[in-house]
Order: C-alpha cells, then structure tokens, then sequence
C-alpha cells in the first residue's frame, strides 16, 4: 500500500494500481522494448505466466509524503537512449500525478539492456 498522508487525512491506493499505472505509461514510450524482471518474484511470475505483466520492472515508493519511482526497461537498438529516459520521466510524472493527485519526488530509469527489432 502507497500510504500519503496530507491536511485532509490519510489516502491509501495499493501497489498494484501503481505499478501498473506506471507500467503502462513506461511501455507506451517510443523506443521502450519491454520491462526487465526487477526482483525474483516477478522474474518467476514472469516465467509463469504468457502474458507481459504491467507491474514487471517498476518499484513505487513513499519518502517524505512523495512517491520516488523506479523503472528497469529494455530499449530498441539504435535510438537516443537520453531522448527516451527523459520522455519517460516526463510522461511517468505527469500520468501519475494526474490519476492520482500524488507529487511525484523522483522518477529513476534503468536501462537494463536492449533489443533489436
């Protein structure tokens, strides 16, 4: 559970809608080739089931009343690898911020590998 504590009370919205909220905007991202496997877990989910999962390769978390979010993806060979972090970190933000009303503190993009197409 993402827990966000403010003037007006306390506001609860659970992992899963998050990661996958994040998971989404990441992957609709031109260049973005897919999600890489973050923890074990997901790695034998992912193994399990045919089906991408959104929440593969996305952490969200709270510090300090914000949401810091991390996002390991696979890019396609040969694009501007600064272009599409920087797409992802803008588009990430604004789609979090404006489902859910969360400041977004940080958005940290790994590039765990890439693919050629």
């Amino acid at each position: 559970m993402i827990r966000i504590e403010s003037y007006i009370g306390t506001t609860e919205i659970s992992h899963g809608y998050f990661a996958a909220l994040v998971g989404r905007a990441a992957s609709d991202c031109f260049g973005v080739s897919g999600m890489s496997c973050t923890t074990p877990v997901q790695g034998i989910k992912a193994k399990l089931s045919m089906n991408d999962m959104p929440d593969q390769g996305v952490r969200v978390r709270s510090v300090g009343g914000k949401l810091v979010i991390d996002l390991h993806i696979i890019v396609t060979y040969g694009v501007n690898i600064a272009a599409i972090v920087k797409s992802i970190i803008n588009k990430v933000r604004y789609t979090v911020e404006e489902a859910t009303g969360f400041a977004v503190s940080k958005v940290n993009v790994f590039v765990d590998g890439m693919k050629t197409e």
